[in-house]
């Protein structure tokens, strides 16, 4: 059974829905991401588990028990906030220990804890500094610090990274999940960045509309999106809406305007009844037309339309019976505009969405 459950959630504010339907299962000890374009409902997700939202309709379940209607002062969860909210006048030790005080825990107990704490997050040291001593990275180990110090029965993650700058964020999403490996908490995370998130979750839950439409692991979200909204949000941008499909054993057959797609059918495809298919720019490839002009499988003749240099490749749009595709190659010897080239779907990086 899973320690966090909510089941067919609705939330709404003023008269308009902002969840719908929506059910998630959090099992102990994971680290469950909530991702998806803004105005989604992850962050209202978050707070509903936190307490400060209550659901209009369904259920917000904990450890089997009913807490939809249990109020935030009577549970035991730590947030961790976009913008760090420290207390400046206090120092590093007050801010981390203020959980602590309002628990009332004794004195000896808060110092031990407080100072075990700052070992874990690596910030043993700091203290006795203030919140303007710091940089943006310290300054969220320390809302870490603040939020697990109370030892809370879920963390969570309100797109913690979005202040720093892209290296300090590769950083700090390594530390967070060492820190929440290490002491086993079960972890709810929102953000809209999807390598974040697939980089450091046991499940992602694809959020769009106030519900969720795909939750599963990274890699299975990554290789194998199921619907075109969460292909399109985790990088397949070129979709072929075709006129026929036969199963054919381990293969799927593909046609539009007499071209043929010959597709690998996978366990993850089996189930999927529909005629759309989908491939990253990254693993479409091209070649140079032949002579003969005369097309295998899996190829569509096309035009470079434009030419982009993204250092280690160049990224071309392809104009194509079927529209423009996007591409990534690195190469040498680069495409030029206005060439005439054939692009190569590989049937084993292909995927069909619903």
């Amino acid at each position: 059974m899973a320690l966090l459950a909510l089941q067919e959630i609705a939330v709404a504010y003023n008269k308009q829905r902002i969840l719908k339907d929506l059910t998630l299962e959090v099992e102990k000890g994971q680290l469950v991401s909530l991702l998806g374009p803004s105005g989604c409902g992850k962050t209202t997700t978050l707070r509903l588990i936190a307490g400060l939202v209550q659901a209009s309709e369904g259920k917000v379940l904990y450890n089997e028990k009913d807490y939809t209607k249990v109020p935030v002062t009577k549970r035991n969860v730590g947030f961790v906030f976009q913008n760090y909210i420290l207390f400046p006048h206090m120092t590093i030790f007050h801010n981390i220990a203020f959980g602590l005080r309002l628990r009332k825990c004794s004195k000896m107990e808060i110092e031990k804890r407080v100072m075990d704490v700052l070992e874990i997050v690596n910030m043993s040291g700091f203290e006795m500094r203030y919140p303007h001593e710091l940089s943006g990275g310290q300054k969220q180990r320390i809302a870490i610090a603040r939020a697990i110090v109370i030892e809370p029965d879920i963390l969570l993650f309100d797109e913690p990274l979005s202040n720093l700058d892209a290296n300090l964020r590769v950083n700090m999403r390594t530390e967070i999940r060492r820190i929440q490996q290490n002491l086993g908490i079960t972890t709810v995370y929102v953000s809209h960045d999807q390598e974040e998130c697939l980089a450091i979750s046991d499940q992602v839950a694809i959020m769009n509309q106030g519900a969720i439409e795909q939750f599963n692991s990274p890699a299975a979200i990554y290789n194998y999106p199921r619907t075109k909204f969460v292909a399109d949000f985790i990088g397949y941008k070129n979709f072929i809406s075709f006129d026929e499909r036969n199963d054919d054993g381990d293969h799927i057959v593909l046609i539009k305007s007499g071209y043929v797609f010959v597709l690998q059918k996978d366990a993850h495809m089996s189930n999927l009844t529909g005629k759309t298919g989908t491939i990253r720019p990254d693993a479409l490839m091209m070649q140079a037309k032949s002579p003969s002009g005369n097309l295998q499988h899996n190829c569509l003749p096309g035009r470079i339309k434009v030419r982009t240099y993204l250092g280690r490749s160049y990224q071309y749009s392809v104009g194509t019976p079927f529209g423009d595709f996007i591409v990534n190659r690195e190469m040498t010897e680069p495409y030029y505009v206005g060439q005439e080239i054939v692009l190569v779907f590989p049937k084993n990086q292909m995927v069909l969405v619903d």
